[in-house]
């Protein structure tokens, strides 16, 4: 970098203006500079994956998978797999805490396109690079949901376990001397109500 003191030039114009140039070496000159790296604030680990649109799909979530829309300037959140009332109501939390945080407008908060999906509009500026506040905001939310979730993962792991291995104050020893071949109504040799050998188109 290099700098020129060109005060002559007030004198040729009967001004008493300093003018001073800064003039940055192109680089491969010898004179390259290199912009200091700043220190990296904070960081977060998502699972997550860029579609070819360059939209970006974050899977972490039980109840719903977050799409991140730069291009659109938005965020969608759909159900996986399972439709229930749970869905509804996580993405009711995770949009009540992006606006909370000023990532979203709340006036945009609505239903998508698809079945049960919601969606909200991310603020236009150029103070902030928008969508990474976005995915470090909506990967804090995930961080206070995840207990919530896993604990549930776990309930349903050991109610699975309570029924296929039952301790032994919830199960009983097989009696043969208890059961039957026939037992109730269901008879062997007995036809069952109604006219069953009808076939009808």
């Amino acid at each position: 970098m290099a700098n020129y003191d060109l005060s002559f030039l007030g004198e040729q114009l009967n001004t008493p203006a300093k003018i001073k140039i800064t003039v940055k070496t192109p680089p491969g000159f010898g004179g390259e500079e290199k912009e200091e790296e700043k220190p990296t604030q904070a960081s977060i680990s998502l699972e997550a994956r860029k579609t070819l649109d360059d939209n970006i799909i974050i899977f972490d979530h039980k109840d719903i998978d977050i799409v991140l829309m730069p291009a659109k300037n938005k965020i969608v959140a759909f159900p996986k797999e399972i439709l229930s009332e749970y869905v509804y109501l996580t993405q009711d939390r995770l949009f009540k805490y992006l606006f909370k945080k000023g990532i979203v407008d709340q006036t945009s908060i609505q239903g998508g396109e698809v079945f049960m999906s919601m969606e909200a509009k991310l603020p236009e500026t150029d103070k902030y690079n928008v969508p990474q506040l976005a995915l470090f905001t909506i990967g804090k939310f995930i961080e206070e949901e995840r207990p919530l979730f896993e604990y549930e993962r776990e309930l349903e792991k050991e109610e699975e376990r309570r029924l296929t291995e039952p301790d032994p104050e919830d199960s009983t020893e097989f009696d043969p001397a208890r059961h039957a071949a026939e037992k109730g109504t269901m008879k062997k040799d007995l036809s069952p109500y109604g006219i069953s050998a009808i076939y009808r188109m």
